[in-house]
């Protein structure tokens, strides 16, 4: 119960832009559903394809799955220890003096 996720199908609107100023992609799910840590969006439908220079918006229905509380839990703990793989980058030639 504690790690068992509550289950919904509600309709988003996914916005893609595939150009020399932006490239992105943002799901704006209906009714302002608020997202946390563990939980998952799952966008239904065939794989969209955007041309270069192109900009779309669809509509589509997802799937959210809320997390309980223990995953809530266990993805922040999680995160911190994957966040601290990001220190050991380095984007500078040679060594840091």
């Amino acid at each position: 119960m504690l790690w068992r996720r509550n289950r919904f199908d509600t309709p988003c609107t996914i916005a893609i832009e595939q150009s020399e100023e932006h490239f992105h992609a943002h799901v704006e799910l209906d009714g302002d559903v608020p997202i946390g840590p563990g939980d998952r969006v799952r966008v239904h439908g065939a794989p969209i394809r955007v041309p270069f220079g192109a900009r779309i918006e669809i509509r589509r229905m997802a799937t959210v799955e809320i997390a309980g509380p223990l995953r809530r839990a266990w993805t922040k703990i999680r995160a911190n220890f994957e966040l601290t793989e990001l220190y050991e980058v380095s984007f500078t030639p040679g060594r840091m003096r």
